[in-house]
């Protein structure tokens, strides 16, 4: 851990940021797994008192020269595990994962006592297929969707489409494939219901090319035995690097479907706030 990162952490809770009733609360780092040497995803404890909605993000950060230095990230955890947990990318220089890259078990972290965030079920009008798109770490609101027994009760057809540079940063593959369909509560609804469809765009795989790219020539419907959007049926979440969120909302737009919000439900919904510090 470098000096920077060391000092960020408090050595205890007596901070007027964190008294009771404020907007921020301390975490204790309980997991870290490193992907790769720019992709990481790590737990920390959950008060009883932090509520969220599947979907959704919070402020999370690290105390720097006194001062929370805060950024918005997606929870991984769905809002019924014990743990909370994200999933982060590596900036050598950026001002947050330049630090919270090199955290450890027993550490501390802030935690903005308040999610929100658009990629929620009760923003989308009904639908049959639930698309969920997503480039790096814009993986992480719809690890907690498909976690989400009321997203298989709502949808025929769940769809989760990630995309990635190389196939190390596939975060999450084994536990989609392996351990979600294997849930005691809702194992066989997944087993049912999802599909996953990881892509990558630097070297071989099963599955290669940009999300854009594969819906614009069809494989990727092709390759997932299903038909092309259609505005009755589909219904669809973006999450990922903002030209991916502009290439894919002029999709959705050319097709003439209505992106959805708070104020009021559409055919698709696009998450604005993605990490890239």
């Amino acid at each position: 851990m470098t000096a920077d990162a060391a000092a960020a952490i408090p050595a205890v809770s007596t901070n007027p940021l964190f008294k009771p009733g404020g907007n921020l609360r301390e975490e204790t780092v309980t997991w870290v797994h490193h992907w790769t040497d720019r992709l990481f995803s790590f737990k920390t404890t959950r008060d009883p008192s932090f509520r969220f909605i599947n979907g959704q993000f919070a402020m999370i950060g690290l105390l720097v020269n006194d001062k929370p230095l805060l950024r918005a990230y997606s929870m991984v955890s769905a809002n019924y595990d014990e743990n909370l947990e994200f999933l982060s990318i590596k900036v050598p220089d950026g001002p947050l994962t330049s630090r919270l890259q090199h955290i450890k078990v027993g550490e501390r972290i802030i935690v903005g006592r308040k999610a929100t965030g658009t990629l929620l079920q009760d923003n989308l009008i009904p639908g049959k297929t639930l698309w969920l798109l997503a480039t790096g770490t814009g993986l992480a609101p719809f690890m907690s969707i498909i976690k989400d027994p009321d997203a298989y009760e709502r949808y025929e057809r769940v769809v989760l489409v990630h995309g990635c540079r190389d196939v190390a940063e596939l975060a999450y593959g084994d536990f989609i494939t392996k351990e979600l369909p294997e849930n005691e509560f809702f194992g066989d609804a997944v087993k049912q219901k999802l599909l996953y469809y990881p892509t990558v765009t630097r070297e071989a795989f099963r599955n290669q090319g940009r999300i854009t790219d594969l819906i614009k020539n069809g494989k990727l419907f092709a390759d997932l035995g299903q038909p092309a959007f259609d505005i009755e049926r589909d219904r669809v979440m973006l999450c990922g690097s903002p030209a991916m969120l502009a290439d894919l909302r002029a999709i959705m737009d050319g097709l003439g479907w209505k992106e959805g919000s708070t104020t009021g439900a559409g055919h698709y919904v696009i998450e604005k706030a993605f990490v890239e510090q």
